[in-house]
């Protein structure tokens, strides 16, 4: 049963809630701001305004606590969920410069607790909205208006909803003979936030290492595999084929993703880049004269950037013998199976037998 005092709070609660709306939208657009300007993706972005119900509840429970509505902070909160924990840092560094924090009120939970209560390691700010970010002479409420931001990774946001889900609070309520296994699981969790981190990180510095190798030109260090094969596209190594292949007519070059390919190249046996890299020194001039039939004759005006590193594949496959069987097999590989496959393979034969290149190395 609400007293007095906490009707009235109510009652500001229901008169205010255009406020409440518009804080949450402002909100909402700067997280999605700052997450844009760290140029990261996050797991999920989310709000929300405490519904009566609920705020009904908190003031029965304990509505003497609070003097004014605004002494309420999270009638409006906010939520931003990372894959990483390093990235909670990043957003909050930019939150603090963004809004103006509370700090009496605002809580680094993350130093706080022990591994049991893994889940309830989240950055929890009480901001407000400064005149200079938003400012409205019709709603100068809000600017006054106290609202809550929660940062935290995907495994501590699913510890904490777990958690919830058992109906406790907190691990002093729960029974001794379960929290021995939800301790457990929280370390686990903890431990695996961290090694995630610590992946993402040795991989980046391994794909700066990858590029490095890549521009240097030393292939035969570079082992084969997405990280090395995406830089040697980037390089531009294909470019020169295409450019010639183009200039039989007034033809233009479409840009496609040429990724699919390293799977072809692993059927075939390669496993580094010096592979990939010599079969195109060796096979370029057949795979210019492969593309020149191909598409000799047609009225063609536009090309994908796929055809050069398409013909080099056909080329090779035909030159060591694997004829209509390995072709068929490329094209299933790149586009699946369909039924012009037979077709397509049959007809890079007989243009490979056409320029002589059939049973030729």
């Amino acid at each position: 049963m609400l007293d007095d005092h906490s009707k009235y709070l109510l009652s500001e609660y229901k008169e205010r809630l255009n406020i409440y709306k518009k804080v949450k939208e402002i909100v909402v657009k700067e997280l999605y701001g700052i997450i844009s300007e760290l140029k990261m993706m996050v797991n999920s972005v989310e709000a929300r305004i405490k519904t009566e119900k609920s705020l009904s509840g908190k003031l029965e429970l304990k509505g003497y606590k609070y003097k004014k509505i605004e002494d309420i902070t999270d009638l409006v909160g906010a939520r931003v969920v990372t894959f990483y924990s390093d990235e909670v840092d990043k957003i909050a560094a930019l939150v603090e410069k963004k809004f103006i924090i509370d700090w009496d009120n605002s809580i680094d939970k993350r130093k706080m607790y022990d591994v049991n209560q893994f889940g309830y390691m989240s950055l929890h700010f009480i901001c407000k909205i400064p005149k200079e970010l938003y400012y409205d002479e019709a709603m100068p409420e809000i600017n006054e208006t106290p609202f809550e931001i929660q940062i935290k990774t995907t495994l501590q946001h699913a510890w904490a909803t777990i958690h919830h889900d058992t109906g406790y609070k907190n691990d002093i309520e729960v029974p001794r003979e379960y929290l021995r296994g939800l301790n457990r699981l929280a370390g686990i969790l903890e431990l695996a936030d961290e090694e995630f981190k610590n992946i993402r990180t040795s991989l980046n510095e391994y794909r700066k290492k990858v590029t490095a190798i890549v521009k240097s030109g030393k292939y035969e260090d570079a082992e084969l595999n997405g990280d090395t094969f995406k830089a040697y596209i980037e390089t531009g190594v294909y470019d020169a084929l295409n450019k010639k292949i183009a200039e039989i007519g007034d033809i233009e070059i479409v840009e496609v993703s040429l990724l699919r390919f390293l799977t072809v190249f692993k059927l075939l046996g390669f496993t580094t880049l010096k592979d990939v890299d010599d079969m195109r020194k060796k096979y370029q001039d057949a795979a210019y004269q492969f593309a020149l039939s191909s598409l000799g004759g047609k009225d063609i005006d536009i090309i994908s950037s796929s055809t050069g590193i398409l013909a080099l594949c056909s080329v090779y496959i035909i030159a060591q013998g694997y004829g209509e069987i390995g072709i068929k097999k490329m094209y299933e590989t790149l586009y699946g199976e369909r039924k012009s496959n037979d077709y397509s393979a049959k007809r890079a034969v007989e243009i490979a037998n056409k320029i002589g290149l059939l049973n030729k190395d």
